[in-house]
């Protein structure tokens, strides 16, 4: 992998720059193990966005559900 693409996948992957320079850092200087913990952290924060959408999601479509009963009800 070079930088190039390693800095294009960090930028895809909606890393902030701060995240991304440092996983940079890691990547010329050898530091695999640390970059690699580093790509876990930003994975989990991700994973942390997407659930949060997720409730989101989840709470319109029970406002979604209630609202359109309601309306049949009438």
């Amino acid at each position: 992998m070079d930088k190039e693409y390693l800095k294009q996948s960090l930028s895809d992957a909606g890393c902030c720059n701060e995240a991304s320079d440092t996983i940079l850092e890691r990547f010329e200087s050898g530091s695999m193990d640390e970059m690699v913990r580093l790509l876990k952290k930003e994975r989990c924060r991700a994973m942390d966005e997407y659930h949060e959408c997720g409730r989101k999601v989840d709470c319109m479509d029970f406002m979604l559900r209630k609202i359109e009963n309601e309306m049949k009800q009438r």
